[in-house]
């Protein structure tokens, strides 16, 4: 694999560094993506008009990958206002709030709860189920909602999607990649999810209890969205304790038949998705019905709204940075216009087979260069997208070491979906920030020295087990 870099990739390259830096300094990158996309545009196009019309379209391009998220925030959003503001909500998670009843408890069971339907449904359905219930209680238990997002961004979208036992879409594309089966990609993978997974998790536990101690994290007294104080008191007495009691009940049922349908129709990713979102509109419209009678039309409405507000108002600081990084990938050819090189695979995956060319080869290089492209190859939020690439690097690597190949090609795919898919790239980590009604830049940052930490002794663990 040879590809011939050019303008393109440096100039996107140190768009990278710069938005990279600019986060690490707190700021926001909106700016720097839009000069991004407006270079990239005029370099590829050597056309003002097509440039402008780029960052414009790059735009679109974002919001229409992210829309599905953008909805099944919206619409849980909006169904949680409702019961929350019933009361129903507290009645709903008092059984869970007398087993949780510490910050360590709510994050490791939330963590494993998270990661256990992650394996069979993928995270983003994960979680829409378990913040929209478990939220409450961990906040109660004095886990600030931070920490609740980063615990089902570490246990769902890392250590799940990472290893993807169950579905095995990821093994299965860097397995084919990489010549091997997918049987030998998973048995490579375990130890080394196992040990990303525990180093990972541990050490972002080890730094939250120092923080909560510190005071730099202060806990939340309750999770509450709804400013009309006066509003929520005259809801929480319009329905009667029994009919609370009987949807406290029926709500989590009908989420529970979601997942038994979900596992006898093999639905995953974005259909899980769809029949949780579709389940959570019904439930608002039962409980609207039930709490304004009369004026129960345009009330459904109101929350469908205040549902949209919030989740555009979450994901519009990353929209940008979004669309810059998007066209790293397909979103160049659909945004600009084919303006790539020959054979080009794509800016991100172009940068990483070059510095995968230029490197000596033993065990040690090896696995660091895999780990390198692969996190690389995620810099554009999919995760999925860069682990084929990760597969053909890892094959060419073990063949020119003599020996690693599921090793290695497991060891792409790790870094590239715990980076990617995700933890450490901001739209990636919305859907978990946008339930617990946290910052996703500054999730990201929560999430990157535990994930830095664990991705280094992963690498070096597959050094020795090669």
């Amino acid at each position: 694999m040879d590809i011939q870099l050019n303008a393109l990739h440096y100039v996107y390259l140190l768009f990278t560094l710069l938005i990279l830096g600019v986060m690490i300094k707190k700021r926001d990158t909106s700016l720097v993506c839009i000069l991004g996309v407006f270079i990239l545009g005029i370099i590829a196009t050597s056309s003002l008009s097509q440039a402008i019309m780029g960052v414009f379209n790059s735009f679109i391009y974002a919001i229409v990958e992210l829309m599905g998220t953008i909805l099944i925030i919206s619409v849980i959003v909006g169904m949680s206002t409702i019961l929350t503001k019933t009361g129903i909500n507290e009645i709903m998670v008092s059984p869970f709030t007398k087993l949780i009843k510490n910050p360590t408890l709510a994050y490791w069971v939330i963590g494993l709860l998270m990661m256990i339907i992650s394996w069979f449904f993928w995270p983003s359905p994960a979680v829409a189920l378990i913040g929209a219930v478990m939220l409450p209680v961990a906040v109660s238990a004095g886990l600030p909602a931070l920490a609740v997002a980063m615990t089902m961004n570490l246990f769902g979208h890392g250590i799940a999607l990472s290893g993807d036992f169950i579905i095995q879409g990821a093994p299965k594309l860097t397995a084919d990649a990489a010549g091997i089966p997918v049987s030998q990609v998973i048995s490579a993978s375990i130890p080394l999810v196992i040990v990303m997974g525990v180093v990972t998790t541990i050490t972002a536990f080890i730094f939250l209890k120092r923080d909560l101690k510190s005071g730099k994290i202060k806990t939340e007294e309750k999770v509450n969205r709804f400013k009309n104080k006066e509003e929520e008191d005259i809801l929480k007495n319009i329905l009667t304790m029994k009919t609370k009691k009987t949807l406290a009940v029926v709500t989590p049922m009908l989420f529970g038949i979601d997942v038994i349908i979900m596992f006898v129709a093999n639905l995953q990713g974005g259909d899980a998705t769809a029949l949780i979102g579709g389940t959570a509109i019904f439930i608002l419209v039962l409980v609207s019905l039930l709490v304004h009678k009369g004026k129960a039309l345009e009330e459904i409405t109101k929350y469908l709204v205040s549902g949209f507000k919030f989740g555009f108002e979450i994901f519009g600081p990353v929209i940008p940075i979004a669309a810059f990084f998007y066209l790293g990938d397909d979103g160049f050819l659909k945004v600009i216009g084919e303006f790539l090189p020959e054979g080009s695979q794509g800016l991100v995956n172009d940068l990483g087979i070059a510095l995968a060319n230029i490197v000596p080869l033993n065990a040690g290089v090896g696995a660091v260069t895999i780990t390198s492209v692969g996190a690389i190859t995620g810099l554009d939020g999919s995760g999925f997208s860069g682990i084929s690439l990760a597969g053909s690097v890892a094959r060419l690597f073990g063949a020119a070491i003599g020996k690693g190949v599921a090793t290695l090609t497991a060891l792409g795919q790790i870094a590239a979906i715990w980076v990617g898919g995700g933890t450490l790239i901001p739209w990636a980590v919305i859907p978990a920030a946008a339930i617990c009604g946290v910052d996703p830049f500054e999730l990201t940052r929560r999430n990157f020295k535990p994930v830095v930490i664990g991705l280094t002794i992963t690498t070096i663990v597959a050094m020795f087990i090669m």
